[in-house]
């Protein structure tokens, strides 16, 4: 008989009855019936009963063994009593009579209990993540990402893409977040830096001659915590390839992404991805990453309240602003308006204008100010009924837009017209090659600086650069971005004229990119890619709502590691290998 075990602790069923087995794991829980003690035994794969009754040698160790201790038993299978069976549980038909009990392992007393989903916090359940990983929901979780991520490497393989592992060690890069910078020790006073994604080495992969690839790709970003991301590091799905067009990429992406959530989610997808430019994302749903899992569509009424008797937003119109109207559902009471107001002031605008419509009519102090008339026709825009209401965001077609969004999808929660069991994905395209900056007003890359401007040069050269779009992309999901993604821009002189529209001379491009924009001077074949989130992807098929549930080890909000204790300080003699010196003003936490 193996020393440790002859089953998993899932395996028992009552064709085993009578077999004499071994099994090891942990005291998942212990119930002392007086004459009979129960111990729930855990391993990774599931529990077995085992039974002590008051004449077994072993029945006061048994009495005295602490929850969370490794124990080795021997036993007989037999079959539990009708009365007793769970039909919840694999093995719920057997226990297993202890004969034979080695302890490989005592547990102290715990700091918080495996066998309850009870909430110990943040600090606690990170600082003894070991424990907590041996709870069942997280357990799953990690065990789900997995399985996720071995789906999507076997899917990618069979579409003829080729893994390889790009360097961790390399070069600071603008990709938009901060750096996680390495001292070098061999080149004093110079930096590596983490890559914030494998975007030089993904596109010059394909310039080495390579025609796809992919990576389960570790990308770190100095960035602060939220609910959908990760502070330091995450995971994605990065690949690439060469002589395409974005429609390609996307007839690759979305039978991967597919075949993911059918296979570990019992929600529905449709069968068609929508298409959606980043414009009419702004307008409709008031961001760019839209939940369509509700059908209310942002309109502008600009033109409406222009010169209009409402006053508060003709003259907002006149000095730059827009308007914005979200249809309200089920909206049409004061009570409900009035916490709409409220909630906007919440979010930092002066408040939220609304129209209430009741009894064939329009009521509030827009209708009045508006007209009867205008209120009617906008009721008809929007095919509202009696019941319902209209609400207005009024300021910078950026800040109209925000606050437009952000009430969709609060009117939606709140009246309860989210479909909860479906999957809605789409892709954003068109976004802005260039923005200005609202602060110093130069004209800055949108988004990744990398990306091929739709037109090519003769757009760069003719272009007003806030016209000009880029061939870049977003997969989202219930309003949440999965994905970012671009044809990129292989070019060497249509790089050296983006950068400088962005107000970087070609030293910049040299210096900062010398390997890519090398590269590209010796044949580059045109080429694309994207990188969905592997966390993302994960946290949604888990139905979590905080991405470190479904990370093996995450840190803290805070950025911090409580289990290992990192970051931690360093000695002076490390320090000094590194020609380092701390500033002393800086406080030492």
């Amino acid at each position: 008989m193996h020393k440790y075990r002859t089953h998993k602790c899932n395996q028992l069923r009552y064709e085993d009855v009578k077999e004499i087995v071994r099994l090891s794991g942990w005291v998942h829980r212990k119930r002392d019936h007086g004459q009979l003690i129960f111990i729930d035994l855990r391993d990774h794969y599931g529990l077995t009963q085992v039974v002590v009754d008051s004449s077994n040698t072993y029945f006061s160790i048994v009495e005295n063994i602490s929850l969370e201790s490794v124990i080795t038993i021997t036993g007989t299978v037999v079959k539990r009593s009708d009365e007793t069976i769970n039909k919840n549980l694999p093995t719920g038909e057997i226990e297993v009579n202890l004969s034979e009990l080695d302890i490989i392992s005592k547990a102290e007393n715990l700091p918080l209990q495996v066998n309850s989903e009870e909430d110990y916090g943040e600090e606690t359940r990170m600082k003894f993540r070991y424990l907590d990983l041996r709870r069942n929901r997280p357990h799953s979780n990690i065990v789900l990402r997995s399985n996720v991520i071995q789906t999507i490497r076997n899917k990618m393989v069979d579409l003829g893409f080729i893994e390889f592992q790009t360097p961790i060690l390399t070069a600071s890069s603008p990709e938009g977040a901060r750096d996680f910078l390495v001292p070098s020790r061999l080149n004093k006073g110079k930096f590596y830096a983490l890559p914030q994604a494998p975007q030089q080495f993904k596109q010059l992969i394909m310039v080495s001659g390579f025609d796809k690839y992919f990576q389960i790709a570790p990308c770190f970003r100095d960035e602060d915590s939220r609910a959908d991301r990760s502070p330091g590091e995450f995971y994605q799905l990065d690949l690439e390839m060469s002589y395409v067009q974005q429609e390609d990429v996307f007839e690759v992406v979305e039978p991967v992404i597919r075949e993911v959530f059918e296979t570990f989610s019992s929600k529905k997808i449709d069968k068609i991805f929508p298409t959606i430019t980043y414009a009419e994302s702004m307008l409709k749903y008031g961001n760019d990453k839209p939940d369509l899992r509700f059908k209310l569509e942002i309109k502008d009424v600009t033109e409406i309240f222009k010169d209009s008797g409402f006053s508060i937003f003709a003259n907002s119109i006149e000095k730059g602003s827009l308007v914005r109207a979200i249809p309200g559902p089920g909206c049409g009471s004061r009570s409900v308006a009035d916490r709409m107001n409220s909630w906007a002031q919440s979010e930092g605008a002066p408040g939220m204008g609304y129209i209430i419509y009741n009894e064939n009519t329009a009521k509030g102090p827009v209708a009045n100010a508006l007209g009867i008339e205008e209120a009617m026709s906008m009721k008809e825009l929007f095919h509202l009924k009696d019941g319902d209401a209209l609400f207005f965001s009024c300021s910078t077609e950026i800040e109209a837009a925000n606050l437009a969004g952000k009430a969709r999808v609060k009117i939606a929660t709140d009246q309860k017209l989210i479909e909860e069991d479906v999957f809605k994905f789409c892709w954003i395209v068109d976004y802005p090659m260039f923005e200005k900056d609202n602060n110093t007003g130069k004209i800055e890359f949108s988004h990744n600086p990398f990306s091929m401007p739709q037109g090519g040069m003769d757009a760069l050269e003719t272009k007003d650069p806030l016209d000009i779009l880029a061939f870049q992309y977003d997969l989202v999901c219930n309003g949440i971005e999965l994905s970012s993604g671009a044809i990129r821009n292989h070019v060497p002189e249509i790089m050296y004229k983006a950068f400088e529209i962005a107000g970087h001379k070609p030293e910049v491009v040299d210096n900062k990119f010398p390997g890519l924009i090398s590269a590209f001077k010796f044949g580059a074949p045109p080429h694309g890619g994207i990188a969905p989130g592997i966390d993302r992807i994960v946290m949604m098929l888990a139905d979590e709502p905080n991405i470190r549930e479904v990370i093996l080890f995450p840190m803290t909000g805070k950025a911090e590691d409580l289990m290992m204790n990192a970051p931690s300080h360093v000695n002076e003699l490390q320090l000094k290998e590194l020609g380092i010196k701390l500033d002393n003003k800086i406080k030492m936490n």
